[in-house]
């Protein structure tokens, strides 16, 4: 699990009970935004600021959280918010982290689902406090169902149906679908709609995430027994970087898109060994996460009425526009 961040500063903040109780006439009762009529009306951070609690599913090292925590940091900073981030892949664990967060009577949670089920319960416990509650990056179909105010993130299905699209623009035949987490549902939303839109064939290889060098063998394994695929499709920046590897390895016709960037994929697209990565922009999703529960606490903002996701993917990035985001990759947030 990845060290929380030391608190950011904080800022004095006016009592919010008069405002509170305007919006709860303009909205009809603000318990139907996942907030209890009787919650809090000023924040409990230790100079009276926010404190917001950052929980994912994402792996230790994982350059992609890594990316999402950045955004959340340069969120809390401009806010004046307290922010703790906290992760565990395994769900039980990850639910368990999110009632610590409860226990420790939080101004607002943000949390990922990618196992929703494991959610439910610790969100409920989120909401009977009085606690709102955001989602980002998965679960973009069970967000409104287990009851969170907003949801920031990419539609996987959309995604992977437009890489299906793309994939059919190159004139692809076989695809290689590598899975690096089995039941994640944003994961396999993506392989399903790339399989939906593909006119070529397309095959799930799951693979575990934690070990790269794993990683690459299990997919040079899959290229020498199938020389008929010829699109490799991981579903994170450093797993498309194992697939270039496993493409050198065997010497495979194979070309290889991903979804997700970091810095190190930018220069692979840049080299041609990358076509295409799809970019959900995880520094967003951090940010806006954070940025939403403290509008929300202060202004009454909810993105999207409460009812539609705001969406920060997909889009492709290619050779012919990677020049860009290269800076931004290069400092550490895209």
């Amino acid at each position: 699990m990845n060290t929380p961040p030391p608190p950011r500063p904080s800022v004095r903040r006016t009592r919010l009970a008069t405002l509170v109780s305007a919006l709860c006439l303009l909205v009809s009762g603000c318990s139907a935004f996942g907030v209890a009529d009787d919650g809090p009306d000023t924040a409990g951070g230790p100079d009276g600021g926010m404190r917001v609690t950052l929980v994912t599913h994402g792996g230790e090292g994982d350059a992609f959280w890594d990316l999402v925590r950045r955004g959340a940091e340069a969120a809390a900073a401009k806010d004046g918010v307290d922010l703790t981030y906290v992760s565990d892949a395994d769900p039980a664990a990850q639910a368990d982290l999110m009632r610590k967060a409860v226990r420790d009577k939080a101004d607002g949670i943000a949390v990922t689902l990618a196992k929703p089920a494991a959610m439910r319960g610790p969100v409920a416990q989120a909401k009977a406090a009085g606690i709102p509650v955001v989602g980002l990056n998965s679960g973009i179909d069970a967000w409104r169902p287990t009851g969170l105010l907003e949801y920031f993130g990419q539609d996987e299905s959309v995604a992977g149906r437009a890489v299906g699209d793309k994939l059919d623009d190159l004139n692809a035949e076989h695809a290689l679908c590598v899975v690096h987490e089995r039941g994640n549902v944003a994961l396999e939303a993506r392989c399903a709609g790339v399989r939906k839109t593909f006119r070529g064939a397309t095959d799930n290889l799951y693979v575990d995430g934690s070990d790269m060098n794993a990683v690459t063998a299990a997919i040079a394994a899959r290229l020498r027994r199938d020389s008929s695929i010829d699109e490799v499709v991981t579903l994170g920046a450093q797993y498309g970087l194992s697939a270039v590897k496993a493409v050198r390895q065997t010497g495979s016709r194979a070309e290889v898109a991903t979804f997700d960037l970091d810095k190190d994929l930018v220069k692979a697209i840049q080299g041609g060994e990358v076509q295409f990565a799809v970019d959900q922009q995880p520094y967003l999703q951090g940010y806006l996460a954070v940025d939403a529960l403290w509008l929300y606490r202060t202004n009454g903002n909810v993105s999207g009425g409460g009812t539609a996701p705001v969406l920060t993917g997909p889009a492709f990035v290619t050779r012919s526009n990677v020049s860009a985001v290269a800076r931004f990759a290069a400092a550490g947030t895209r």
